[in-house]
C-alpha cells in the first residue's frame, strides 16, 4: 500500500482530500490509477506535477514503487 499526499492544485482537484491510500507498481501506474479514480481534472494536474517518493524527487515514472512509501504530488506553484 502507498500513501499519496496531495498539495495545492492537486488537493483541489481531488475535492480537498489531503491524502489517500493506493496500490501501484510504478509512478506511471499510480498516475493512471489516480486519474481513473478522480477524473481528468486531476489527470491534467498530474501531467505537470512533480513527485516526491519518501521525500526524494522522483523523475523515473517507470521505476518500481515499494510498498509502504509516501508519494507527494506537487503541482507547479505560481511564482516559482
Amino acid at each position: 500500500m502507498i500513501t499519496v499526499r496531495y498539495f495545492a492544485g492537486a488537493r483541489a482537484a481531488v475535492g480537498g482530500v489531503s491524502s489517500e491510500a493506493a496500490e501501484a507498481a510504478s509512478l506511471e501506474h499510480l498516475i493512471e490509477l489516480l486519474t481513473e479514480r478522480h477524473g481528468e481534472r486531476l489527470g491534467l494536474v498530474l501531467k505537470s506535477a512533480s513527485f516526491l517518493v519518501d521525500g526524494l524527487s522522483c523523475h523515473d515514472r517507470q521505476g518500481p514503487l515499494p510498498a509502504g512509501v509516501t508519494v507527494d504530488v506537487l503541482p507547479p506553484f505560481a511564482g516559482g
